[in-house]
């Protein structure tokens, strides 16, 4: 249900370089982080949108370096299309509105900024797959990001939250955690701390091959859910990639592997019946099928040998964050219940036990994309 906001939106539309009048906003998205609201204006009798958006700058401590890595990407993706001059460019790739003084952001005295973008029309996102070419439109969608940011010059990106898919040190916030159990609740998840303890070693792998040179560093999105695509209404063709405040440098895998951990497995994140929680295999071939299919002659042998292992890992990590969380008073996720934390740590560990299961099939099935990137389309009855 839309709801009006709370904020003045008339007043901030000002701000920045919108022609027309404004008619209304309401609220836009289901986002955990940014506040986002679809604001319509009459320009010359027609009826166009804009998308205003509040940054988190409780998550996001620097908003200026998020913006300032927004618009060098915006900026260099859009450049891309034009120069190959690809249909329906706009649709393509989000596009900012500077505020009346040029800059790319609004800074209130209040403390709050702000951005805005030109809406994207007949387009929307999913929560949940329906058909198959959503999964592999997706998946294609954020190969054909990271191919486009790599060309990229310039300085290297911000980190906008540093360290974010560092997998060891997450390990190391959670035997902290373990030691000192300030709440009393590490007897209760003894079950999933030994799990955790068990799967140490998995943590530094791609770290280790990235020193050896195997894994390059790249611009990765970091937060590939399958809601951070916009797909065509009538087509279903993935138009654009959205939510780039996580854009930063990272490895490639870390996107792949949390499309696998977010789109494969049909139970919700905190299903307590873990009988339901697993990785659809059929779900996994779409992926990578798509993701292969925009990047499969661009990343490594090792990236490529990797990305089953991927979904583990970073499901893994996910699981021992949220078992963190639980440890410590459930301070960063929000919860709705007592216990909410270990029981999506208990979903992302059973996911991870599905992985492991079915990890030898996934890994043939990506030898043979990769071989042949060219895969019939619905291999999964829509």
């Amino acid at each position: 249900m839309h709801k009006s906001p709370p904020w003045n939106l008339r007043n901030i539309s000002e701000q920045f370089q919108i022609f027309g009048e404004y008619i209304g906003a309401e609220s836009f998205g289901n986002g955990h982080i940014n506040d986002s609201y679809v604001a319509t204006y009459d320009q010359g009798g027609a009826r166009i949108r804009y998308l205003h958006q509040r940054i988190n700058h409780t998550v996001f401590k620097r908003p200026d370096q998020v913006m300032e890595n927004f618009q060098r990407v915006t900026a260099h993706i859009c450049r891309i299309l034009h120069e190959q001059e690809v249909p329906d460019r706009s649709r393509k790739s989000l596009t900012l509105v500077p505020t009346k003084e040029g800059m790319p952001f609004l800074e209130e005295t209040n403390g709050n900024f702000w951005r805005s973008f030109v809406f994207i029309e007949r387009t929307a996102s999913c929560d949940v797959i329906e058909f198959p070419r959503q999964a592999r439109e997706a998946a294609k969608a954020f190969g054909m990001f990271q191919k486009q940011v790599a060309s990229m010059g310039g300085a290297r990106l911000h980190e906008t939250i540093p360290d974010f898919h560092n997998t060891p040190k997450r390990f190391d916030a959670f035997v902290n955690a373990v030691e000192s159990d300030p709440l009393n609740r590490a007897a209760g998840a003894k079950t999933e701390i030994d799990q955790a303890l068990r799967r140490r070693e998995m943590c530094e792998i791609l770290l280790r091959l990235h020193q050896r040179g195997e894994i390059p560093e790249r611009i990765t999105h970091n937060d590939t859910k399958l809601n951070n695509v916009l797909l065509d209404t009538d087509t279903q063709e993935g138009m654009c990639v959205i939510d780039l405040d996580t854009v930063m440098p990272g490895l490639a895998l870390y996107d792949f592997g949390d499309l696998v951990r977010t789109a494969t497995c049909h139970a919700a994140e905190d299903e307590r019946d873990l009988s339901k929680v697993s990785m659809c295999m059929e779900l996994f071939r779409e992926l990578a099928a798509g993701y292969l299919e925009a990047v499969g002659d661009w990343l490594t042998a090792a990236e490529i040998d990797m990305m089953p292992f991927s979904g583990k890992l970073i499901s893994f990590e996910i699981g021992l964050r949220f078992l963190t969380d639980h440890l410590l008073g459930d301070d960063y996720f929000k919860v709705e219940r007592p216990g909410h934390n270990l029981d999506r740590c208990r979903t992302q560990f059973a996911l991870v036990k599905s992985i492991e299961e079915q990890e030898e099939e996934a890994a043939a099935l990506i030898g043979g994309i990769a071989r042949n990137p060219v895969i019939e389309e619905g291999s999964v009855n829509k």
